[in-house]
């Protein structure tokens, strides 16, 4: 029987291989060492320092609304007949009792007619009636006429008196109706809108024209019940506004000038509204207000730290070394803090960390940082 025996690596095989070992441990090296040379070679970066605050500010709500003018009125007639003219258009200016339309007269005239026509009749009846009341009071006297007789003459003149001043009223309200076949502006202000022409038909109650107050505007909002009672909101107070088209108007302001002494029972929410001063705004914008309500806690950063990159918001942020280091951050809206000189960071940064102010673009991670000036405190 063979044994077949067992081969063995040659010493000199092993010496390679631990020679192959040592080379690439020698090049990984060398390797590692050429990388942090060329990692001191990055340009330095120059910037402005900051501190990330950890801060606590207010709970701000954020409330939609309307702007809406002080006062507003839809002119319209209790004459039912065809618009005859009209003598504005939307946007123009007007004043107290200035024609805006006509509405033709013949109906309101034809009842105004009418009127003073049974007016005439309840007269002439009553001049009757009068003087058979005294024939019989004459005769009651003389015992020619009973009591009875005597009361039924009084019954009949007194129907007369109340027919003339039933037929007087009447005519008093057709010469009203007539009279507004010519329809004025209730107040000084402009043309809001005119939803007819001439040859529509005018009815009661149909809008003709909308006017609206030259001056004042107003911010209505449905404020929470629970924001009410967070935030003790009541008449007087004075709290920022933005409109939606002028976003670049930080300095208004709304004075809460009215507002429901209840809660609306299907929303829960009670109707605010706004004096808006600072600013000439047209009404049917939209805008918003906020409303303090309670703290809670915030990192806050200087507007300038805050850099945009392939759709990113970037911080750049000094290391422990001295390097950049960039951390992509969800920033807010600059909302109604615009102006102040400072965002919120909703993720990314934790506080205390020293943040680059006034970089163009992000550098390369990594490179040096000289400061050239400390960064200005925002406002607070």
């Amino acid at each position: 029987m063979k044994v077949k025996k067992m081969s063995r690596t040659p010493l000199s095989a092993i010496g390679a291989l631990l020679a192959a070992m040592a080379l690439s441990l020698a090049f990984g090296c060398g390797h590692g060492d050429r990388k942090e040379g060329e990692t001191a070679k990055l340009p330095a970066v120059r910037a402005s320092l900051a501190t990330a605050e950890a801060a606590e500010i207010p709970q701000r709500i954020e409330l939609s609304g309307t702007v809406e003018a002080d006062r507003t009125a839809a002119v319209s007639s209790r004459v039912m007949a065809s618009v005859t003219s009209v003598l504005v258009r939307a946007g123009d200016p007007v004043k107290a009792g200035q024609l805006l339309l006509e509405i033709d007269p013949q109906t309101a005239r034809g009842q105004e007619a009418q009127a003073k026509g049974a007016l005439a009749q309840a007269k002439a009846g009553l001049a009757l009636a009068e003087k058979n009341y005294e024939r019989y009071k004459a005769l009651q006297k003389s015992g020619s006429a009973s009591d009875l007789e005597l009361d039924m003459a009084r019954m009949q003149y007194e129907q007369a008196r109340g027919a003339v001043e039933q037929g007087a009223g009447a005519v008093e309200a057709a010469s009203s109706v007539a009279r507004e076949s010519r329809v004025v502006a209730p107040f000084d202000g402009r043309v809001s809108a005119r939803p007819v022409e001439a040859g529509d038909l005018a009815a009661p109650g149909r809008p003709l024209v909308m006017v609206e107050s030259g001056e004042g505007r107003r911010l209505t909002v449905a404020v929470p019940e629970s924001v009410v009672a967070a935030s003790g909101l009541s008449a007087g107070k004075v709290l920022p506004i933005r409109i939606d088209s002028l976003p670049g108007r930080t300095d208004l302001t709304g004075k809460v000038v009215e507002m429901s002494p209840g809660a609306d029972p299907a929303s829960h929410t009670f109707m605010v509204k706004l004096e808006i001063s600072g600013a000439r705004v047209a009404s049917g914008l939209t805008g918003r207000t906020y409303v303090d309500s309670g703290k809670r806690k915030a990192v806050l950063v200087p507007e300038g730290a805050i850099l945009s990159q392939g759709g990113l918001q970037l911080v750049v942020v000094r290391d422990s070394a001295g390097k950049a280091r960039s951390r992509a951050v969800t920033a807010a809206s600059s909302g109604p803090d615009a102006g102040l000189g400072r965002r919120e960071v909703l993720s990314g940064l934790a506080g205390g960390e020293e943040v680059l102010v006034g970089l163009g673009s992000v550098p390369a991670d990594g490179s040096p940082v000289e400061v050239s000036a400390a960064a200005p405190e925002a406002k607070k």
